[in-house]
C-alpha cells in the first residue's frame, strides 16, 4: 500500500508547479495529496489580506498563475483546515510547502514537517564560517529573511527575486551576488526550480541549496524506511 503525503500550499492547489520535481526524489511507494490555504478565494478575496508593517509576510502562486503576497495572520486558520482536510482523506506525513516561519500552533494526528526547519538544520553546516546568500522571493521578504537565517548563527546577506513573475528578476540577484564574497546561497522559496538553480549555480560560480529538492530528499528517507 502507497504511503500518502499531504502538501499544503500556502497558495491555491494543485501545485503543478512543484509536485512534479518533488517527486522523483520520494520514491515509488507515494502517493501526494494537496490542499491550500487560499484554496475556493478570488483574487479579490486575497487582495484583503495584503500584509502591513509588522506582518510576517508570504508569496505564493494561485491555480491560474498569478503571484499574491499577503500577511500569513490571515491563513492560518485555513493552514489548520488544509491539515483536518488531508488527515481525512488518509495522510500519514504532512508537508507545508512553503519556507517561511510559522507559529507552533497547528494540531494534527499525524507528523507536520516544516521546510524552514529542514533547510536551517542542514544549509549553515555548509557555510562553516563563511558568509550565506539567500534569495526570497519578494522585496518585502528581505529584512524578515535576513533575520531569520542570522538566527542560524551565519552571516548573511539577503536580496530578492520571485520566482513566479514573466520578468527575469533572478538575473538581477545573480549581478548582486557577485560582487559579494559569499560561499553558499540557498533559494529561500518552494517556487524556485533546478532551471532556476542551475542558472544561479553557473550565473555566480557558486554551491546553491534549492529548497524543494533538499526537502523531498528528507521526505525520502522517511516515506521510504
Amino acid at each position: 500500500m502507497k504511503k500518502k503525503l499531504g502538501a499544503i500550499t500556502i497558495g491555491q492547489s494543485p501545485r503543478v508547479d512543484v509536485i512534479p520535481e518533488m517527486v522523483e526524489f520520494l520514491g515509488d511507494n507515494v502517493e501526494v495529496i494537496e490542499a491550500g490555504a487560499l484554496d475556493g478565494l478570488t483574487y479579490e478575496d486575497i487582495l484583503a489580506f495584503q500584509p502591513e508593517d509588522d506582518d510576517y509576510v508570504l508569496v505564493s502562486k494561485l491555480k491560474d498563475g498569478k503571484s499574491v503576497k499577503f500577511a500569513e495572520r490571515y491563513i492560518l486558520p485555513r493552514l489548520q483546515e488544509c491539515i483536518d482536510k488531508l488527515e481525512r482523506e488518509g495522510a500519514d506525513v504532512i508537508l507545508f510547502i512553503c519556507t517561511g516561519v510559522f507559529p507552533d500552533i497547528f494540531k494534527s494526528k499525524k507528523p507536520i514537517l516544516y521546510p524552514q526547519k529542514i533547510l536551517h538544520g542542514v544549509t549553515p553546516q555548509l557555510v562553516d564560517k563563511g558568509k550565506l546568500a539567500v534569495i526570497t522571493p519578494d522585496k518585502d521578504q528581505v529584512v524578515q529573511s535576513q533575520k531569520k537565517w542570522c538566527e542560524t548563527g551565519v552571516e548573511v546577506i539577503a536580496v530578492p527575486a520571485s520566482p513566479y513573475t514573466k520578468e527575469d528578476e533572478l538575473s538581477g540577484a545573480i549581478t548582486m551576488l557577485k560582487k559579494k564574497d559569499i560561499d553558499v546561497i540557498v533559494m529561500d522559496c518552494i517556487g524556485y526550480n533546478q532551471a532556476m538553480k542551475k542558472k544561479v549555480s553557473e550565473g555566480t560560480g557558486k554551491p546553491v541549496v534549492l529548497a524543494r529538492t533538499m526537502v523531498a530528499r528528507v521526505l525520502g528517507e522517511i516515506l521510504n524506511s
